[in-house]
């Protein structure tokens, strides 16, 4: 105890108070992560933390120091410690930390490729026209690998090809074309580490979501629940309005199938004997035109002349048909005509 109290006393005032304001900053927020900042110059910092000040709070401070705050808060937080690497920085929110990757993601940019660097994907540049006349980035084209020639009085890249593949170093030459051409191979930004939630640590393998799959996934799961539920007969109140419905339909199906004589299958099984009543009729008239008398003559020719105009000409196709009304009065008819035909065929 005394060995860490002579420790605590010489560490200097502005360290302990940076310690402080960090053990502060991760109490006072329900999610804290820790982000790589290597590569970033300063402005674009800055425009991320202004971005991101309604969200998020991005603290910069020495690894030291932020492993010494975890270290002091103890429970899982010093779990964090491992993911403190070369510049780092502690980004504090109350969103969730899917959101806070999200918004993290969100602040990337493209930005030009150096010299010497080494290609994080293989760099490629596309066939087509440039802003360039001719002149001798012609041959400073050509002489970093990248296919160009004169078309239509402009500089022109002749092919898409990989001029770098991932993993080389990118010779200077061909840094400066893609500058020039405004190939942007990186992309700028806080890489998230890891982010930590009520004793849960994140790692970005887990925090990428691909938020169209997902709802895509919820939307196929409701539906194969609620598929199922209606196939099993699954009473509940999503269900209850089609299972009815289903049920309706099928009761309604076997009464008019076994010819049960009921009001609520009555219309149904009238207008079945009657389409099965003009059909024989019809096909007796066919055979001999005397089988049939004039009354039940008249309504098959009805029948005839319905059927004919059911299938319009090219011009009445392109006339809109506005008045329902008459077509109500000819559905009373044809079903006077049936009844009557009905009982003409079956005296």
């Amino acid at each position: 105890m005394a060995a860490e109290v002579h420790h605590a006393e010489h560490i200097p005032q502005w360290k302990q108070d940076e310690i402080d304001n960090i053990k502060k900053l991760i109490q006072s927020h329900k999610v804290f992560g820790m982000v790589g900042i290597e590569g970033i110059i300063a402005t674009k910092i800055q425009k991320i933390r202004r971005d991101l000040k309604d969200v998020a709070v991005i603290k910069v401070s020495r690894n030291t120091l932020i492993e010494r705050a975890l270290n002091q808060l103890g429970e899982n937080v010093p779990g964090m410690n491992k993911y403190l690497d070369k510049q780092t920085a502690l980004i504090f929110t109350n969103e969730s930390p899917f959101k806070l990757y999200k918004v993290l993601e969100q602040t990337k940019t493209p930005s030009a490729i150096k010299g010497g660097a080494i290609a994080p994907v293989d760099i490629i540049v596309q066939k087509g026209p440039t802003s360039f006349p001719p002149g001798p980035i012609l041959g400073d084209l050509q002489s970093a690998g990248i296919p160009a020639s004169i078309e239509a009085g402009k500089v022109a890249i002749k092919e898409t090809k990989v001029v770098c593949q991932a993993g080389q170093a990118v010779p200077q030459k061909l840094a400066t074309m893609l500058s020039k051409l405004e190939v942007y191979p990186l992309i700028i930004g806080m890489d998230m580490r890891a982010a930590y939630d009520k004793g849960t640590i994140y790692e970005p393998e887990l925090l990428a979501i691909d938020e169209s799959q997902y709802v895509s996934d919820i939307i196929r799961a409701a539906q194969n629940a609620f598929n199922l539920a209606v196939n099993t007969a699954y009473p509940t109140s999503a269900t209850m309005g089609t299972l009815l419905a289903k049920a309706f339909a099928e009761a309604k199906n076997l009464g008019v199938n076994a010819v049960v004589f009921d009001t609520g299958v009555m219309d149904s099984l009238l207008a079945k004997a009657y389409v099965q009543m003009t059909s024989v009729a019809s096909k007796a008239a066919d055979k001999d035109a005397n089988a049939v008398d004039d009354e039940l003559r008249e309504v098959l020719g009805a029948a005839a002349s319905a059927a004919a105009a059911s299938t319009p000409t090219t011009t009445e196709k392109k006339e809109e048909v506005k008045e329902e009304e008459p077509e109500e009065e000819e559905e009373d008819h044809a079903e006077e005509d049936g009844m009557a035909g009905l009982g003409a065929l079956f005296g």
